[in-house]
């Protein structure tokens, strides 16, 4: 005869109550006395419902009933940190932790996403940026140079800053928590003598502003299309995986102390960027 869905349950209900004593009692040092009661309950039902022996199922019955007490009073400790680990799993507060950070990570790899996509469009269509995405450190002071946006974070409207003979294109862009803050920055220029020549003004720019802060900044080449990256006092040309590492860290979606690569679930949403040589 083959089992029901309730026999399956009830066989699976039991195999982790068994499962779940056994594992406390392990903690206590105390293994041996599972496999003490387990071979007691085997019994038990042998003597009760195979071999019905009724007078001994009587004795047995009897010792059960006063041997599951006594277990719970030598074992009260063991028990009351079991049910308390429930507790603190099901608990409201840690289901909205954990529900803030899953929004925090959808939010931030939206940003990611969002920066990416306006990176490869300019940089396919050789439209000069920059854009600085703060950390630490604060920006105001360079923010009120521009005209403060403080705007959802998207593609269309950091391409829109940045297309040619608009008002804003010529400064920079600020990022701060994830929204635009401000647009048409006046940032300071590197005076360091050592930099390439096809290093531009926006170059320049963009390492001026991370030798004097812990931010990071992203530059498109009006010329040639291709993308840097400045951070701590250091310019380079990146690829795309660069890039997307560099924004990562920014955005909290890796930790730049663990260096963990990012899930391939989240990395699906990111997009190829289009780079050339300098």
């Amino acid at each position: 005869m083959l089992l029901e869905i309730k026999d399956i349950i009830d066989i699976l209900l039991v195999a982790f109550i068994l499962f779940t004593i056994y594992r406390i009692l392990r903690r206590s040092g105390a293994s041996n006395l599972f496999w003490g009661i387990l071979a007691f309950i085997i019994t038990w039902l042998l003597v009760s419902y195979v071999f019905q022996l009724e007078l001994t199922s009587a004795l047995f019955d009897r010792f059960v009933s006063v041997g599951a007490i006594a277990l719970i009073v030598i074992f009260q400790e063991e028990i009351r940190g079991f049910f308390y680990r429930i507790g603190a799993r099901f608990n409201v507060e840690h289901f909205k932790d954990r529900w803030s950070k899953i929004r925090h990570q959808q939010n931030a790899q939206n940003q990611v996403n969002a920066i990416l996509k306006a990176c490869e469009h300019m940089s396919a269509n050789k439209t000069g940026a920059l854009i600085v995405i703060t950390n630490q450190q604060e920006l105001k002071v360079y923010a009120d140079t521009g005209e403060i946006i403080d705007a959802t974070l998207s593609m269309r409207l950091i391409e829109n800053i940045f297309f040619k003979n608009t008002p804003l294109h010529d400064g920079a862009l600020l990022i701060r928590n994830g929204r635009v803050w401000s647009a048409g920055c006046i940032l300071p220029v590197s005076k360091r003598t050592d930099l390439p020549k096809r290093y531009g003004l926006r170059h320049r720019a963009a390492l001026g502003i991370t030798e004097k802060t812990d931010a990071l900044a992203i530059v498109v080449s009006e010329e040639t299309g291709n993308i840097s990256v400045a951070k701590e006092d250091t310019i380079q040309r990146v690829t795309k995986e660069e890039l997307e590492k560099q924004l990562a860290i920014a955005f909290n979606i890796i930790d730049e102390n663990k260096k963990r690569e990012l899930p391939k679930t989240k990395r699906k949403i990111l997009y190829s960027l289009a780079y050339g040589s300098f």
